[in-house]
């Protein structure tokens, strides 16, 4: 029986690993079918014409073969000819490598979203574009959690189960919501932002990194996040 073969599907590169003396195992996002590992044979030669293609946030188009179980052996890669026209810098760069690592820990292998890979997109030319990469990141975070299934419900009090007042405190649980408290630490205005991903002003901003936080978290189940450590060092001394 002939392995299937894929031809010029777009993707990115999420990360990578050296396998063996001079191949490459490869995690990609696919617009067609998810997250899936590649084997790059030979990549790592000097003469390798594919040394310089796979990049991660380049757009890419790959061709594969399928091999046993979830590993594929890559034949083919270029560069996708698109608005990405220059590369991600600074802190920018930093928090297209925490997205990255969100998409390993809530992507399953070979689960077809072709919602995130365009929101993947998005968020990364908005990156590049020079977005305000604290809102870039919660608008990917809320929508990502909700695209795989976790979405939050965060237009309710959960006590209550009255609409979320803007000029009212609320306690905050991932399990069961917001519920209001004249003590609490959120601001009704933080939810209707985070519902809508729209935040106009740092406070509201600083409390959607922490319920998101909380949230990750809880859906990560202990399981630590590298790239989170780095961007705030970068950002304390910036």
């Amino acid at each position: 029986m002939s392995e299937r073969l894929v031809s010029l599907q777009p993707g990115f590169l999420i990360r990578h690993w050296p396998y063996g003396e001079t191949s490459l195992l490869a995690d990609v996002l696919t617009r067609d079918f998810g997250r899936i590992s590649l084997l790059a044979r030979g990549l790592r030669k000097p003469k390798s014409k594919l040394a310089g293609v796979l990049m991660p946030f380049v757009p890419l188009l790959l061709s594969y073969g399928a091999g046993r179980g979830e590993l594929h052996y890559l034949s083919h890669a270029e560069h996708q000819h698109s608005a990405f026209d220059s590369p991600l810098q600074g802190k920018a760069l930093f928090c297209g490598f925490y997205i990255n690592e969100l998409i390993t820990h809530f992507l399953h292998q070979s689960d077809p979203h072709p919602e995130v890979f365009e929101l993947y997109q998005q968020s990364l030319m908005a990156l590049q574009n020079g977005a305000e990469v604290e809102s870039c990141l919660r608008c990917f975070e809320v929508n990502l959690l909700e695209l795989v299934g976790y979405g939050l419900d965060i237009r309710y009090d959960s006590q209550t189960h009255q609409l979320v007042e803007a000029d009212r405190k609320y306690h905050f649980s991932v399990e069961q919501g917001p519920r209001e408290s004249v003590n609490g630490e959120i601001n009704g205005t933080t939810l209707h932002a985070l519902h809508s991903r729209q935040f106009k002003d740092k406070e509201s901003l600083l409390q959607a990194k922490k319920i998101m936080r909380m949230v990750i978290d809880f859906h990560l189940q202990g399981k630590l996040l590298k790239s989170r450590e780095t961007i705030a060092k970068i950002i304390k001394h910036m």
